[in-house]
């Protein structure tokens, strides 16, 4: 008699982030069975990760979880996991558009929609955000295509350029551009007050200057100290009590880590990537810094970048009294690894704001398929709820 059920899975690299690939009818029904199962493919509450699929870091500590859609709108639902490192915890609160970038690849790879050549068009439901997402795929033969000639900064080598464009992004979690109704606003936190500004495109963001955390908005993650980073978390949880994400900010790390993004700007400044090269002031309009579950992203979020770029051309926010050009169509944010471009493209009557284009180019590559063995202990709840 097994020991072990098995559950079929790719891992994929999407963009900058790797995760676990999984179709939903692979996975328990029941949400407590089915992420007991999840963190045991990911190496359960161990913070090394060491006896499962997770790599003991936020970037490769992620899911997706894929099915056929019902909506008339939509081909693919797309439900993403960040899978804490240590915590036990699944935290579904946000999108993540790295790993977005594969949902499209691996849906036609697993024969869920019907293929074009030489482009195939996925629209995407994101069930996090409740957003539609096209994803556009180079298709040859009737699967994805992962080589190509595009690059992007934190991933050596080419690939396939992939296009997301989120569609009606503004208000992705809360419903509301500006949640708090501000552009920018004083913020009581436990390490004092700052001045941000929340916005929501794609992704809910609480954007803060760096030199307000005595910064220069060019540091590295090995440059950050433990009271930075303190410092940071205390501004994204008080931003979550603010956005009703939790009745109070000391339970945020826990109960939702992931959301609202906590991102640091600065003007465009020369600064060494992790690589050691040279980043110019004039091939970037910001510098920026997000956190990731904690620590700092060693390149930079797709949903958070998009936010960034938006809020870069949105007058009165922090991030908009960083930008050298916000005019552009094209923003080009400065992260760690190198840069990143983002196409924005929006209309303002004076009174509303409606985006018309929040697009990104990603790559992405399936690594691995197969199954991923799980105690079967651990489906016991699901099979009890079944005989009942």
């Amino acid at each position: 008699m097994r020991d072990y059920e098995k559950i079929r899975s790719a891992i994929i690299r999407g963009g900058t982030s790797k995760g676990v690939f999984i179709l939903e009818n692979d996975l328990p029904s029941d949400p407590v069975t089915r992420d007991r199962v999840i963190l045991s493919i990911y190496g359960g509450t161990d913070e090394r990760q060491i006896d499962g699929l997770g790599g003991a870091d936020s970037l490769t500590s992620k899911l997706a979880i894929v099915s056929v859609s019902s909506r008339p709108d939509a081909d693919i639902d797309y439900t993403f996991g960040q899978v804490g490192i240590g915590t036990g915890k699944v935290d579904y609160n946000s999108n993540c558009g790295n790993i977005l970038s594969g949902v499209g690849p691996f849906a036609i790879d697993e024969g869920l929609v019907a293929v074009q050549e030489p482009y195939t068009t996925v629209r995407i439901f994101n069930t996090n955000t409740n957003g539609i997402i096209e994803a556009t795929v180079p298709v040859e033969s009737g699967k994805s295509q992962s080589t190509g000639d595009y690059t992007i900064d934190g991933v050596p080598g080419v690939g396939a350029k992939i296009v997301l464009n989120f569609l009606n992004a503004s208000g992705a979690k809360t419903g509301k551009l500006f949640p708090t109704g501000k552009r920018k606003e004083k913020l009581l936190t436990e390490a004092g007050v700052f001045e941000v500004s929340i916005v929501d495109v794609t992704a809910p963001v609480a954007f803060v200057h760096a030199h307000q955390l005595g910064l220069t908005g060019t540091e590295l993650s090995t440059d950050l100290t433990k009271e930075h980073l303190w410092m940071l978390e205390k501004i994204r949880s008080a931003a979550a009590e603010k956005l009703g994400f939790v009745s109070n900010a000391h339970d945020a790390t826990k109960e939702t880590p992931s959301s609202p993004k906590v991102i640091m700007v600065s003007p465009s400044q020369p600064y060494s990537t992790i690589h050691g090269e040279i980043m110019e002031r004039e091939h970037i309009h910001l510098t920026a810094r997000a956190m990731s579950m904690q620590k700092m992203h060693k390149t930079f979020p797709v949903t958070g970048g998009l936010c960034t770029a938006a809020a870069a051309k949105l007058t009165g926010t922090i991030v908009y009294e960083c930008c050298n050009n916000p005019d552009a169509d094209e923003i080009i944010i400065g992260h760690p690894s190198g840069s990143m471009d983002f196409l924005i493209s929006f209309t303002d009557d004076g009174q509303h704001i409606q985006f018309e284009k929040t697009a990104v180019a990603r790559t992405s590559r399936r690594l691995m398929e197969g199954y991923a063995y799980v105690p079967k202990e651990l489906f016991w709840n699901e099979t009890e709820s079944i005989r009942k």
